[in-house]
């Protein structure tokens, strides 16, 4: 996936988009998110990075950050590891 849609809701990331970094089956993935195992947190770019976001998600001390233009159109993926987080 080289696209994340953005709606009047939100953003919408596609389940295998998440389950392929963090080594899960699509089918778990809204599950794990309802009950807040996978968090996100969204920031918008300003100055030079306006019209950008970065959505970073965090899962069993794993992280998966999405920068995206102001399309939708994924920038950058980074993974990395983070201290556990408690939800």
């Amino acid at each position: 996936m080289d696209k994340i849609d953005l709606t009047e809701q939100g953003f919408v990331v596609e389940a295998q988009e998440l389950a392929a970094a963090f080594g899960l089956d699509p089918g778990q993935v809204p599950a794990l998110m309802r009950e807040n195992r996978i968090t996100t947190r969204c920031e918008t770019g300003q100055g030079e990075d306006a019209g950008r976001h970065r959505l970073t998600f965090y899962y069993r001390g794993q992280a998966l950050r999405l920068t995206i233009d102001s399309g939708g159109t994924i920038l950058k993926r980074a993974r990395f590891d983070v201290p556990a987080r408690i939800p």
